[in-house]
């Protein structure tokens, strides 16, 4: 750094100490950004609140099933009975009640199809071409609807939801059951998409079927909105009742059956080999005991069985239920030790097409993930946890999800299949917690379980590997989309369905900002403390956003409404500059001190073009050719220290007290800099001094700074050492999107570019389509030919 330094004389630097700061109030335009949420966030009741718990008369309601389900192989249908018993907890009178059809989101008729916007261009493809006309029906069809002594129900089909009239309304604390039974076409995932479906494997000519959202389900009535009946057009997830699950599923009798819950039947449906290592997984701790071996699997595809096995599964206290079966399932599990001494399964499903990635790391990152989200929320309170293999996808329901990350046909991968891989399982696996457990609503607030579940998954992924290519979570990662055309971004607290760019807007930005809560706004110790203390409150209940923001507020102590104000509810970005730097250091008054200071800075400055070329072209000025010109101030030297200097330094320095002499003798620098907040969102501030011996100080100021003017404001920092460069933010904690204006002096950002060949064609030693796996092979066979 090489500013000028301006000197400062000892009464200056008293004045501006004593100076007190301006209280001006900010002019009308200037937003204030630590405005309280009081208009934002609902008033607290009895049923949630003020500390964002919930409150004495917090309730909710329960939805018991029994079920008898039934997969054709044939026809790639569900056959389904269920009977439900309904328990009202509210002090409402309930005159109706609300269920989801999520599968009529394949009903022809669907307004997802009608709503979804379409284009056409001069190349297309079936897929996009059958898009425009839907031809598969895939929803309900609903056989009946009765009452428990088998009456036909009244009830009425609104696209995916359906209402159902009882004969008499359900009071306070009482119980209604009912029965639907129903059934439809399975959708062939791969093709239509979809979370639940089939994948058809042509060169064995069997199904892989993971099965979810395939029943009608009860929607959650509560004391915010009563019943949350938004229409599911295919973005939007879910909410949904706790309760008791029964279910007994029948599928062909070589099929291996994953499914939330505990299997009741193991030694109806298992071999005796099977039991046998079954039983073993369940004292096994470090590595996966294979249930149904590879080989058995390959021997199962091979001739399709005729007869059929019912599956029987019960789960408790469960917010949903989902199933995978299939004849090309390898099993393998592992059990995982709670702190509360309890014992989880971890367990994997997966066709031969997944290995050896599946093999050798699905149970283990299943594993892992139950021992870092528990040690950050609470322990896992279930009995199983399943990972199954599919393509292309990534889907969570209770104590089941579904993964994707599949190998090339011979067996090498990419780096990014498999950490993709490793990824998806940690995080399908971690919504267990978020939000199976703690259970938000995810149709109307996606982040609260996405954002929340992809900032663990980086904490989890970060304890699996060091430095693990985490794809969200740290502050940086959110940068290329804040600094986005904000006329293209939408605030986080926007409803699922109208999210333009979801990935981003309710993974990355929340798992971005919460990041930053917990490394600089709170640090770890507050955050990790009122972090857990928010997901014990809500385990096994339904919270809303205010829950979260006021109990992480309680719990930590610190007022954060500014942060979930910029954060949440606008589209600001962080972009903080230094906008000018200025150089104190006092004026000692000692002129042997002083002068040959002034000397260096005076050899240091630059010289004018016309000086230098003058020092070769003009041989001899006037002055040199007639000395008579010459006088006192041809010769005088100002920088030269005279027996005056010194004796008026002695006068002014004896004049001193001690404390001024100890500031004169410390000589230390004092730096005034001037932050613009350009981007919106206020921060703290970070900076960090480096020194030319190698060292560097640190000021971490808190986000207050900004609190009476949030556009610009000054402070001076002090450091024993002179600065060769200072920065903002510079370790990446603040998601600043422009970091050529935190530097001083300025640091170049360095960009890339790629050399093309011409014509668009890469040059010809940049080979494309393989991995590094199959690179390494290929040079291994060509140094063993060499040899």
């Amino acid at each position: 750094m090489k500013p000028n330094t301006t000197k400062i004389t000892l009464l200056l630097l008293a004045l501006a100490w004593c100076v007190a700061p301006s209280w001006g109030q900010q002019t009308p335009d200037k937003k204030d950004k630590f405005k309280q949420l009081h208009e934002e966030l609902p008033t607290p009741t009895l049923y949630r609140n003020g500390a964002g718990g919930p409150g004495q008369r917090y309730y909710q309601q329960q939805a018991d099933y029994i079920m008898n389900i039934k997969l054709d192989d044939e026809k790639q249908r569900i056959y389904g009975e269920e009977t439900i018993t309904y328990t009202n907890n509210s002090p409402d009178v309930l005159e109706y009640l609300w269920l989801q059809l999520d599968q009529n989101l394949f009903d022809e008729e669907s307004d997802t199809y009608s709503t979804r916007q379409s284009t056409m261009s001069e190349r297309m493809t079936l897929r996009q071409l059958d898009g425009f006309t839907p031809t598969f029906d895939g929803g309900f069809k609903l056989d009946y609807v009765k009452d428990a002594t088998g009456k036909d129900l009244k009830h009425a089909v609104v696209k995916t939801m359906m209402r159902i009239d009882p004969a008499s309304p359900i009071l306070p604390g009482g119980k209604y059951t009912f029965k639907i039974k129903w059934w439809f076409n399975v959708v062939d995932r791969l093709k239509l998409g979809g979370r639940s479906g089939y994948e058809y494997f042509a060169e064995d000519k069997n199904y892989l079927y993971t099965i979810a959202q395939f029943f009608p389900r009860m929607c959650v009535y509560d004391d915010i909105e009563g019943w949350q009946n938004k229409q599911f057009l295919g973005g939007g997830e879910f909410t949904l009742v706790f309760g008791n699950y029964d279910v007994s599923l029948t599928v062909p009798d070589d099929h291996i059956v994953a499914a939330t819950g505990t299997l009741q039947n193991a030694k109806d449906v298992l071999s005796k080999e099977q039991m046998a290592r079954f039983e073993k997984a369940k004292t096994e701790y470090t590595h996966p005991v294979i249930i149904v071996t590879e080989a058995e699997a390959r021997e199962n595809e091979k001739e399709k069985g005729k007869g059929e096995k019912t599956w029987r599964f019960k789960a408790d206290n469960v917010r949903d239920f989902a199933f995978a079966t299939s004849r090309k399932f390898i099993w393998d599990a592992m059990s995982v030790k709670q702190a509360n001494g309890s014992s989880v399964l971890a367990m994997s499903a997966y066709p031969k097409e997944g290995n050896p990635l599946w093999g050798q790391y699905s149970t283990k990152a299943v594993a892992h993930t139950l021992k870092w989200y528990s040690n950050y929320t609470f322990d896992y309170p279930y009995p199983a946890a399943w990972s199954i293999h599919t393509d292309q996808i990534g889907m969570e329901y209770p104590m089941i999800c579904f993964n994707g990350g599949r190998p090339d046909k011979d067996g090498t991968y990419s780096e990014r299949t498999k950490y993709g891989m490793i990824s998806v399982i940690i995080h399908e696996v971690g919504h267990n917690y978020f939000p199976m457990i703690v259970n938000s609503d995810e149709r109307q607030w996606t982040w609260m379980d996405e954002g929340l579940n992809s900032f663990l998954q980086f904490l989890a992924e970060q304890q699996w590997e060091r430095d693990y290519p985490s794809r969200r979570g740290p502050a940086n990662s959110i940068v290329p989309y804040m600094k986005m055309d904000k006329k293209m971004l939408e605030p986080i607290m926007t409803n699922s369905e109208q999210v333009s760019q979801l990935g981003n807007n309710a993974y990355g930005k929340p798992a971005a900002a919460l990041n930053i809560l917990r490394e600089t706004v709170l640090g770890r110790e507050l955050f990790d403390y009122a972090f857990k203390m928010y997901s014990n409150r809500w385990k096994f209940k339904h919270p809303a956003p205010s829950d979260f923001f006021r109990t992480m507020e309680d719990a930590s102590g610190i007022d954060l409404d500014w942060f979930w104000s910029g954060w949440f509810y606008t589209c600001d970005n962080v972009d903080i500059a230094l906008e000018d730097v200025k150089w104190y250091r006092p004026d000692s008054k000692n002129p042997e001190v002083e002068k040959t200071l002034a000397r260096k800075e005076q050899e240091k400055q630059p010289r004018n073009i016309s000086s230098i070329r003058n020092e070769k072209e003009i041989v001899k000025t006037q002055e040199d050719i007639d000395p008579s010109l010459k006088d006192f101030y041809s010769s005088y030297d100002p920088l030269q220290v005279t027996i005056l200097d010194k004796e008026d330094y002695q006068k002014y320095f004896n004049s001193l007290s001690e404390e001024e002499k100890k500031i004169l003798s410390a000589n230390k620098n004092y730096y005034e800099i001037k932050f613009k907040n350009k981007g919106g969102l206020v921060m703290p501030l970070i900076l960090r001094f480096d020194f030319a011996d190698g060292t560097f100080k640190e000021f971490r100021i808190p986000v207050e700074i900004w609190r009476l003017n949030n556009e610009e404001v000054t402070k001076v920092f002090t450091t024993e050492k002179e600065a060769v460069q200072i920065s903002l933010d510079p370790y990446l904690e603040t998601s600043d999107v422009d970091m050529e204006n935190n530097y001083f002096p300025a640091k170049p950002q360095m960009s890339r570019f790629e050399l093309f060949k011409g014509a668009g064609g890469r040059l010809p030693f940049m080979e494309a389509g393989e991995n590094p796996m199959q690179k390494a092979k290929k040079m291994q066979g060509k140094s063993n030919g060499s040899n």
